[in-house]
């Protein structure tokens, strides 16, 4: 009985991997990506977007976009509602293909002809605004589900952590401000602490690049200042591109903004360059 029961259970986080994994397409450890390798950086940026353009019904959601995000980078993304930001979120990472022009992940890797799971596979992740968690499952054991390369059932049934891959898991919990939280149930956590908790299971299978959605949106302030800290924190061996409307948040992290309007880059600098541009001033800080 006790056997049949654990594998109801197993077949009941089989379900919900697959429903968070077509909702995410978090990257899965452990499978091939579609091109065998490195990802290329020989020449310095990791993605290109060069004279993106796609349209809804006439309108145009990336208006000849050409954005270049560097290898180990923090980037921060800001533009009014309806500047392409989600959009490019979604080219990016599959979800939508452009009308026309290129997207590359390094030298090599188009990722126009790549599916959504290749994508993740190949190394970039994205966090939603909205947290995603187990909510029955420890902190520890979501990390360790995220991590889990075979999620069928019989290998899900007979999955045993290596000391490696525990290991890993210690060093994401301390990275995420976690350690102390392991033990408790991902429901009990706060909503600051869940976002983190998402965040680690990105980070813990290690992609090149996180793409991450309004952060700190119903955060507490102390829970807005962690989050910079852990942000910044992995900017260097990943390539962060970070989404945000608060200005106060963007000042303390950024090193490099881009700001969208009407689907391509209006302005592109550090925080004080952009403050400063008359256009940004008019289309969207002095809104």
């Amino acid at each position: 009985m006790k056997q049949l029961d654990g594998l109801r259970e197993t077949m009941r986080r089989d379900r919900v991997f697959n429903f968070v994994q077509k909702r995410q397409t978090m990257a899965l450890p452990g499978t091939r990506p579609v091109h065998d390798g490195e990802v290329d950086v020989s020449h310095g940026p990791i993605l290109y977007l060069e004279g993106v353009n796609v349209a809804f019904d006439g309108f145009k959601a990336i208006n000849d976009l050409n954005l270049y995000i560097d290898d180990g980078e923090l980037r921060c993304i800001i533009g009014p509602n309806g500047a392409g930001k989600t959009t490019m979120m979604d080219i990016i990472t599959g979800k939508t293909r452009p009308d026309s022009g290129s997207v590359y992940f390094g030298q090599t890797m188009d990722l126009t002809q790549m599916s959504e799971h290749e994508i993740a596979s190949a190394g970039i992740g994205r966090k939603f605004q909205k947290p995603t968690v187990f909510p029955h499952h420890t902190v520890f054991q979501n990390l360790e589900l995220a991590l889990q390369a075979d999620k069928r059932v019989w290998p899900s049934l007979f999955f045993k952590l290596t000391g490696e891959q525990r290991d890993r898991i210690d060093e994401v919990l301390k990275i995420i401000h976690l350690d102390a939280e392991r033990d408790l149930a991902a429901a009990q956590l706060s909503h600051g602490q869940k976002q983190w908790l998402e965040i680690g299971m990105l980070v813990v299978q290690n992609p090149r690049v996180l793409l991450v959605d309004e952060p700190i949106a119903g955060m507490t302030h102390q829970e807005t200042e962690r989050t910079a800290e852990l942000l910044t924190s992995l900017a260097g061996k990943h390539s962060v591109v970070v989404v945000e409307h608060d200005m106060e948040f963007i000042r303390s992290i950024a090193r490099k903004v881009t700001v969208l309007h009407e689907g391509h880059v209006l302005a592109e600098g550090s925080m004080d360059e952009v403050q400063r541009d008359p256009r940004v001033i008019s289309v969207y800080l002095g809104e």
